[in-house]
């Protein structure tokens, strides 16, 4: 390819390589040599390699739509709540934190109307949390060494199986700098928070990062009706992380963690129920896990990528005074070997993963699962505007048989416009874990018979584009699942787990825009949801309850690195469908607004954050307990607004 005379500039990428630029002026009829010399980049170190491509593009240039929370998000959520990602994830376009298992404040993240137990929550790629977050899983991470969350909308299972038909959550670790820092939080609904960060880099080959965290709080009955609105825990964390990387392409990046908390709610000390009785609540869960990234260069278009991660979580959970022990395990490994050709971006991989439940005082819902998969993706860029994406993935589950994932994904940007469109399929192999048994347990289920894995279909296509220093977007995507596992009455208050006859159709809108000149940061978005399911007695379809038609959000902030933080914030919550709600079967719409105040005086930063200064409450409306037991077990409804109310905490982050 010949180049006219004149000025011109000249970029060279390739993988494992810092991209470089020359400036050249040809003249007509003399031929011109140009070398350019590329410095190694360690492609490890940036958080996009860990993320759901697998590929080297930057995220603005992928087909598929990646929701980015950036550190400046993170650090603002971490003001609010340092114990735990729930804020964060709840406050994202798109996702919510519905709660599941109220008595003890657990909560599950949907996606787009999905229930929660699609979505996968990763570590830097790595299920180090499990195959299946379960109800604690946003509860138990805290967000101080998350260097941004990167969210993958509708089903992923084309790269990451089974646990990823409702989308993924990877959150990307903050990566070594020498800083020291300590935060102390204190709630005036009696929480405490201290947490430790550590980073250094003793050489330039070698850094590390350790986050160290004591959490905890008492129970809280904020309308005074005996019953615990928060529940009390208390909790101890710690995460390594070790980076290495050599300078010429090759990395390894090992963390191991460990956790350990115990929580209680139910009724208070002295309180009773309805019917005269106590009823406490409580769950101990012990957590070890440890995960490897490693790369390696071997050519100037050949890189080769392991990962590894094994998981062990013990729980001991009472339901008054049943107790119900055991154990989940999952063990992770993969291969890729990601290549450039021409206009070509590809990966070829195999991963094996193995999921395993044991329990001690339940029988019949012990299993082992085991899948070999072989996946492959490439990237292909014909034009400079059109970007064309085919991924799929091949699965052979030790239970349920055989699958085969596809996705496909455009982007295209005519002019200052960017377009993209996204559609998928994935599966999901049902387990006895469905936000209904994580409130009541699986002593009150009766043994699974035969079901049918979980299927979906899910599409997307955005278009946005900025305008000097602002940026919009909107979002049309939809899904539907197919053969969804729900949970029904068997009689004597035992519950029973089957397959729908008719599919869960979502569909909905998102509305973004961002602007961001200078200390100034300001967002809102706008959600529509409209998923439908059969209702229980198969008569019609209904709307899938907690499932809100409309949420808006409007954040605005104004930071100056060296003097503090003023933000802001204004949250929607519309209407519910409620189910087996004794006092209403449609929620009320409610407001929840916040603002945040951090002041910087050298090393130290002190912080205030004041949440729902309305004193927005569910409680406000209804009752929470019920007059009487349900046939399912349970005290209280299902849980569709705040239950704490206002709230004010602060503390003070403190650099040595």
């Amino acid at each position: 390819m010949g180049l006219p005379a004149g000025d011109h500039l000249l970029r060279v990428t390739r993988i494992g390589y810092a991209t470089a630029e020359v400036r050249l002026v040809l003249s007509a009829g003399i031929d011109t040599l140009v070398v350019v010399t590329m410095d190694v980049e360690a492609l490890e170190t940036d958080g996009i390699v860990v993320t759901s491509t697998r590929t080297q593009r930057r995220i603005e240039d992928e087909p598929l739509r990646i929701e980015v929370v950036s550190r400046e998000e993170v650090e603002e959520k971490l003001l609010m709540t340092p114990g735990d990602i729930a804020m964060l994830l709840n406050e994202t376009a798109g996702l919510r934190v519905q709660p599941t298992a109220p008595s003890l404040g657990g909560a599950s993240v949907r996606i787009q109307g999905l229930r929660g137990r699609y979505t996968q929550i990763l570590s830097d790629g790595l299920p180090l949390y499990g195959g299946q977050g379960g109800a604690l899983g946003p509860l138990q991470i805290p967000p101080m060494d998350l260097g941004q969350v990167e969210v993958i909308k509708g089903a992923a299972s084309a790269l990451y199986g089974s646990t990823a038909l409702g989308g993924v959550v990877n959150l990307i670790s903050r990566r070594p700098e020498d800083e020291r820092e300590i935060l102390l939080n204190q709630t005036t609904l009696n929480g405490t928070d201290a947490v430790l960060w550590l980073a250094g880099q003793p050489t330039e080959r070698i850094g590390y990062t350790v986050l160290a965290g004591a959490h905890r709080q008492g129970q809280a009955d904020v309308d005074d009706d005996g019953w615990a609105d928060l529940p009390s825990f208390r909790r101890g964390a710690v995460r390594p992380r070790l980076f290495w990387n050599d300078g010429e392409g090759r990395s390894l990046f090992v963390t191991v963690g460990a956790m350990a908390e115990d929580r209680e709610g139910g009724t208070l000390p002295g309180q009773l129920t309805p019917a005269g009785t106590s009823f406490s609540e409580g769950l101990e869960t012990r957590r070890l896990d440890g995960g490897l990234v490693g790369g390696l260069l071997l050519s100037d278009s050949r890189r080769l990528a392991v990962r590894g991660s094994a998981t062990t979580q013990a729980h001991r959970h009472n339901f008054g005074p049943v107790v119900e022990r055991d154990r989940h395990g999952t063990e992770f490994g993969e291969v890729a070997l990601t290549g450039e050709d021409g206009r070509h971006v590809w990966v070829l991989g195999a991963a094996l993963q193995h999921e395993r439940y044991r329990a001690t005082d339940v029988a019949d819902f012990d299993f082992d699962y085991t899948v070999p998969s072989v996946f492959a993706q490439d990237e292909y860029a014909p034009l400079r505007w059109l970007v064309l994406s085919a991924s799929a993935r091949l699965d052979h589950h030790s239970t349920y048989g055989t699958f085969l994932n596809p996705r496909l994904s455009v982007l295209f940007r005519p002019g200052a416009w960017v377009m993209r469109t996204s559609v998928g399929t994935g599966y999901f192999a049902p387990s006895p874990f469905t936000e209904e048994t994580e409130a009541v347990g699986l002593g009150r289920l009766v043994p699974l018979g035969e079901l049918d894995a979980e299927r979906a279909v899910t599409a997307m296509a955005d278009v946005g584009r900025s305008f000097g220093p602002w940026e919009v977007n909107a979002t049309l995507f939809g899904s539907r699942v197919e053969d969804a596992v729900v949970v029904s009455p068997a009689g004597g208050g035992s519950l029973t787990l089957a397959n729908a006859l008719e599919p869960v159709r979502t569909w909905g809108t998102e509305m973004l825009a961002r602007y961001h000149s200078g200390p100034i940061h300001f967002t809102a978005t706008h959600v529509f949801t409209r998923s439908t399911e059969l209702s229980p007695d198969g008569s019609s379809r209904r709307a899938v309850p907690l499932t809100p038609k409309n949420t808006i959000g409007i954040v605005g902030a104004w930071e100056s690195e060296g003097r503090g933080r003023f933000g802001a914030e204004v949250y929607y919550t519309g209407r519910q469908s409620l189910e087996d709600n004794p006092y209403r079967s449609t929620s009320q719409p409610y407001w929840i607004v916040g603002f945040l105040v951090e002041r910087r005086f050298g090393p130290a930063r002190f912080f205030v954050n004041l949440e729902n200064v309305l004193d927005t409450r569910q409680t406000t409306y209804d009752r929470l307990v019920l007059p009487a037991r349900s046939t399912e077990g349970e005290w209280i409804t299902d849980v569709w607004a705040p239950l704490e109310g206002r709230a004010i905490n602060g503390g003070v982050r403190l650099a040595f």
